[in-house]
């Protein structure tokens, strides 16, 4: 499947997450985790992102950081680019080391910045890498340990994190708030997918869904709706197009009589399953327009027509959106969902 275009700009707020290929350690020693924390802490001093909480796992790391003078993508090339080469050297291996690329999230930062950082640093716990907070605290392998005044990391933003704790006190305030979360668990909307992560769960979803409500929602954004609105309406040409067709396109129904009339047929033909060669071409047109013209996921289409996922998007990925179609239904022109973005880079300067 095509890549999704990354949201960035210069002072976002990234949840990043990098995992080894196969689920294969991404550290073998701690020589490793020294060299990767180098390169880190290097980017940092010289402006590139700064650096609010982190934690390094044996396969995978967690990273939050505001973009800084360059795009995320250039910081992080050098970063995980970097630290492969010489770790191939160092255990005599060749090949990816990471899963894919990175994931990067794009956090409302006044809602879940102390959040992050917490679900961040406890990941030690979770995995059972640390046994308790006293552990936690003095261990070099996560950011906890600076904002606790026990690891120096000249590099990491920690004046920040503590700023959202008061003037007095603030690493025992810190503290009392690291110790809340423990009892938390892995956090749904950190996990999920865009509208769990808007929501803050299943639960909050199907609320919503039973009110007949709807919210803006975007994979790469942990944050309200209103604020994925805003992400993407300022960022991405894409999540415009998609916002518009959300708010203002037509039912399947509404489609579907549009169809049924066009081909001569009757809507519970088109839903029967029938093998006939008028209702294949009728329930092709449907897939397609309802796919690439009003934007609803190919599962949304399998559910009303009463067939397979894997048949609908067979169908949307053997043919080609025809301009026919849109005219036939007035359509507006709806760019693909898998352009690049719109944010432009040369040479890892921001333009």
């Amino acid at each position: 499947m095509p890549r999704s275009a990354r949201l960035d700009a210069p002072g976002t707020l990234h949840h990043v997450i990098g995992r080894g290929i196969e689920k294969r350690p991404i550290f073998l020693f701690d020589e490793d985790q020294n060299d990767f924390l180098s390169r880190l802490g290097l980017l940092a001093e010289e402006g590139c992102f700064k650096v609010y909480a982190w934690v390094l796992l044996s396969n995978h790391f967690h990273l939050l950081c505001k973009t800084g003078k360059v795009p995320l993508a250039h910081s992080m090339s050098r970063l995980l680019t970097g630290y492969v080469v010489r770790f191939n050297k160092r255990h005599n291996r060749n090949g990816h080391l990471f899963q894919n690329r990175y994931k990067s999230i794009v956090c409302q930062e006044d809602s879940y910045l102390m959040e992050l950082v917490r679900y961040i640093h406890l990941n030690l716990i979770r995995a059972r890498k640390v046994k308790e907070l006293r552990e936690l605290n003095r261990s070099p392998w996560s950011g906890h340990s600076a904002l606790m005044g026990y690891q120096k990391r000249e590099w990491q933003d920690t004046e920040y994190v503590l700023s959202y704790f008061g003037k007095g006190m603030r690493r025992r305030n810190y503290l009392n708030f690291i110790k809340d979360g423990l009892k938390m668990g892995r956090r749904p909307e950190f996990v999920g997918g865009g509208l769990i992560r808007s929501m803050g769960g299943w639960s909050e979803v199907l609320a919503l869904r039973s009110k007949g409500k709807g919210v803006a929602s975007d994979e790469r954004i942990l944050g309200d709706g209103e604020f994925v609105e805003r992400v993407l309406e300022e960022w991405d040409e894409v999540g415009r197009a998609n916002l518009r067709l959300t708010r203002d396109r037509k039912s399947l129904s509404w489609l579907a009589q549009a169809v049924c009339e066009n081909w001569g047929v009757t809507m519970e033909e088109l839903r029967s399953g029938s093998r006939r060669k008028v209702l294949l071409k009728a329930r092709e047109e449907f897939s397609q327009v309802a796919v690439k013209g009003l934007g609803y996921s190919g599962a949304e289409v399998a559910r009303y027509l009463g067939v397979t996922g894997s048949c609908v998007t067979r169908i949307v990925a053997g043919q080609q959106f025809s301009e026919e179609f849109k005219i036939r239904y007035q359509l507006g022109q709806v760019r693909s969902a898998r352009t690049s973005p719109n944010l432009q880079i040369l040479e890892g300067e921001w333009i």
